[in-house]
């Protein structure tokens, strides 16, 4: 818990925690204080689910658009679209969770900015990395760790695992509020109880592969030589096992109906709302994905997954996000490919032409308006 307590503030006083309950965003990691004033009924804390709101149905013709394009892409793909101001939600097999792979790490920025927003966590707190926060795969912030380490602002640490997905950022990010545990107490006393973080993304893809993740695992090609090394019996069972049950799994009706209470402000405060958002306008992962299917005058906030290549296929090829066209309507999307042996291009073009399916929904709601 050392991680968790370096950074954290002073607890807040009882009116100010009054105040968010009674605006309905209580939630974060529970302190001391907080703990005894529930547990001496001077408090009581109130959550919300987001999924259990009421809606409106979803227009016909983009329903049925979105089944033609999951039924001629082939294989198992989720995919939810949520107005962000009418509250409908279209979408095919959106309610059976995917493995979200770094999409995760939009929830691990969520759950910092919430206990920012609580004064527990300070984004321009200095934390100095070391040869122990190495992570797997993509991380260049490890490639500033030397001998002394590395030093940096949480708010450097948000911005690498948000804009580049750096693993090791996002590993750094989850130790400072205590572990996987930890986030997913946040996220749950939030009302995000259908998306899940799963573990430390080096925990994650070791066991992914069939491994036990070891320190020696984060330097250069170790891991995947480790992983080369592995009987593809081994490997199998792992993938299965991974598939069946991702631990980093959630529905994209969960994601989406996330995405869509953070951008009406449900979820952080205004500041943090905007500072998560603008984050996710600067990703520079998935240029082809869900944007390049956008028409001129739209605009994308949004978080990739990109998951292990196993025996000719891919797991958890994954673009979600916040769409708003150019009258500032926005649409909460995500596209989650489970198991994939389609060539990139054509997981792309799918992707592209849900984008372009929302676009041509609003086209025809702008045309009804006039």
């Amino acid at each position: 818990m050392a991680g968790w307590r370096r950074h954290l503030r002073g607890g807040r006083g009882l009116a100010v925690a009054a105040a968010v309950i009674a605006a309905g965003l209580a939630g974060g990691l529970v302190s001391a204080d907080k703990a005894a004033r529930l547990a001496s009924g001077a408090l009581t804390e109130t959550r919300f689910d987001i999924l259990k709101t009421k809606a409106p149905p979803a227009p016909a013709a983009l329903q049925a658009r979105l089944g033609e394009l999951v039924a001629a892409y082939g294989e198992e793909v989720g995919v939810s679209v949520t107005d962000v101001q009418a509250g409908w939600t279209a979408g095919v097999d959106q309610d059976r969770p995917y493995p979200q792979q770094s999409v995760s790490k939009l929830w691990v920025a969520i759950a910092i900015m919430k206990a920012v927003d609580e004064g527990r966590l300070d984004t321009e707190a200095w934390v100095t990395l070391t040869d122990e926060d190495r992570s797997v795969f993509f991380q260049p912030v490890a490639y500033n760790i030397g001998a002394s380490g590395y030093q940096t602002q949480l708010a450097g640490l948000l911005r690498r695992a948000l804009v580049e997905s750096d693993n090791a950022a996002n590993d750094r990010l989850m130790r400072e509020l205590g572990g996987p545990d930890a986030v997913s107490a946040v996220l749950e006393d939030m009302g995000l109880t259908q998306v899940k973080v799963g573990a430390y993304e080096r925990d994650l893809q070791a066991r992914t592969a069939g491994l036990v993740w070891q320190a020696s695992y984060g330097f250069g090609w170790n891991f995947q030589a480790a992983r080369q090394a592995l009987p593809l019996e081994t490997r199998q069972a792992a993938m299965d096992a991974y598939l069946a049950d991702p631990p980093d799994g959630a529905s994209p009706a969960a994601i989406t109906a996330a995405l869509a209470a953070l951008h009406r402000g449900e979820l952080l405060s205004p500041a943090s709302t905007q500072y998560v958002i603008g984050l996710m306008t600067q990703a520079r992962t998935g240029p082809r994905r869900l944007k390049g299917g956008l028409p001129p005058g739209w605009t994308i906030a949004h978080k990739t997954g990109t998951g292990q290549d196993f025996r000719g296929a891919s797991v958890g090829i994954n673009d979600v996000g916040l769409i708003t066209a150019p009258d500032g309507r926005t649409y909460a999307v995500a596209v989650m490919l489970r198991h994939t042996r389609q060539a990139v291009p054509a997981r792309l073009a799918l992707m592209q032409a849900v984008t372009r399916a929302v676009a041509e929904e609003w086209n025809g709601d702008a045309r009804s308006a006039d």
